[in-house]
């Protein structure tokens, strides 16, 4: 187990999440502070610890408020924790909650403090639309000078075309390719020769996974219910649909390319949510009472070339988690790979399988491994829980670390892929 030289270890020692939803549904009066307010909320009525307690909040988001782009320290104001705890967002696309439990998890390491909430959330439902650009070079002298009545009139000419000035429904694609990750991950599929079944057969599998483990379960403890402003509660996830098939997933259309694989079916959707994972150090934990349930013993993120395989990340960082930890792929007890698309996952399996693959990029004379599929995302993933961007690391994590302490299993691989290129992976160890 790793452990600094200082002698201290950074715990999990709960999670919770809000339940996650199909944007523009329940949620859609939520805004992203509104969601973290929500679980750490939660998290704080569970763990009954002491709001003066909370040294530090650490969040993750990915479509960030404009005005109130800190949104970690907004949550602990609106709680009201202590005015001491301080608040840091951080952003790294689909890993940012990741991001922010690792950042968390190296501040306890260090001594910076002892007992840290880490998490995400997002909410899809309240993007910002840009103006286009000609709107705001028309309209910012106006805004932040003293204008004249003639300074109205003028307005208009240099606003016309009107069909230069309509918002345009925002597309989340790469900067630096123009592509959208759907298209990436048609690129994906074929390069790897992913076929359709697969992808569909994929999906499928983590639906009925994810419904299995919410009749048995398995998330009770997990999902704090979200009262909305108009006086709903939202007690469950809204995307899990527990009688999908093959077969009817194989009657959608593709949704990147006319002749592509992917669809809405075996692609994840937006989604609105939050996740918090609550971190100590194991003296401090011990101190209190409270039982660890896990130790982020090492993790690892990587970056490749966009243009190249853009989700193919978690296939370079995950073998990289491994090395540092001194482990084999076939020792790790639990595999947790965030499922954006299908495609991308089936793709990153095939990656860990290639002898090919592991000597050109990873410099590596054997394959990573197969993952036996009795192994990988046991209780379903993105593919059906939905995926808030901020708040899918923490769910991940707050998901297998009470996995291991559930079942007595020593060790959860965590893998995400991240716009840009990224590619982010952690390994949980039980604590005995």
């Amino acid at each position: 187990m790793t452990m600094q030289k200082n002698g201290r270890r950074a715990v999990v020692v709960g999670g919770v999440r809000t339940p996650f939803v199909r944007a523009f549904t329940d949620f859609t009066k939520l805004d992203t502070i509104a969601l973290g307010v929500a679980a750490v909320t939660g998290l704080l009525k569970k763990s009954g610890l002491r709001h003066k307690d909370i040294e530090s909040i650490i969040w993750g988001g990915v479509i960030l408020p404009p005005t109130q782009p800190n949104i970690a320290r907004e949550i602990a104001l609106d709680v009201r924790l202590d005015p001491s705890c301080e608040g840091m967002t951080v952003t790294r696309a689909c890993a940012s909650g990741l991001q922010a439990v690792t950042s968390a998890a190296a501040e306890i390491e260090r001594g910076n403090a002892d007992v840290v909430i880490a998490g995400g959330s997002d909410s899809t439902s309240n993007a910002t639309i840009a103006l286009p650009p000609k709107v705001v070079h028309a309209l910012a002298p106006l805004a932040l000078g003293k204008p004249t009545p003639a300074d109205y009139f003028g307005l208009l000419s240099r606003l016309m075309p009107l069909s230069e000035i309509i918002p345009r429904q925002p597309k989340i694609a790469e900067r630096s390719t123009g592509e959208v990750m759907g298209e990436s991950a048609e690129r994906m599929a074929k390069r790897n020769e992913i076929s359709r079944e697969a992808q569909d057969a994929f999906a499928v599998r983590s639906h009925h996974r994810a419904a299995a483990a919410i009749a048995a379960g398995r998330f009770d403890d997990e999902i704090v219910p979200v009262q909305t402003p108009e006086g709903k509660w939202v007690h469950v996830d809204g995307l899990v649909r527990a009688d999908t098939s093959v077969e009817k997933l194989a009657k959608l259309r593709p949704a990147f390319a006319k002749d592509g694989t992917l669809t809405a079916g075996n692609s994840s959707a937006l989604t609105d949510g939050a996740s918090a994972v609550l971190l100590m150090s194991e003296e401090k934990a011990r101190s209190l009472g409270l039982r660890p349930l896990a130790a982020i013993s090492t993790w690892s993120y990587v970056g490749v070339d966009p243009a190249d395989q853009l989700l193919m990340g978690p296939a370079i960082s995950m073998p990289k988690v491994l090395d540092r930890a001194g482990l084999k792929l076939s020792d790790i007890d639990l595999v947790d790979i965030h499922e954006a698309f299908a495609a991308q996952v089936l793709s990153v399996l095939k990656m860990l399988g290639s002898a090919a693959f592991a000597k050109a990029r990873l410099g590596r004379d054997q394959a990573v491994g197969e993952i036996d599929p009795e192994r990988l995302n046991v209780h379903g993933g993105s593919l059906a829980l939905g995926h808030p961007f901020g708040g899918t690391g923490g769910r991940m994590v707050t998901t297998m670390a009470n996995e291991l302490a559930r079942t007595g299993k020593r060790t959860a691989l965590l893998g995400i892929c991240a716009a840009g290129g990224l590619g982010a992976s952690a390994l949980l160890e039980r604590v005995d």
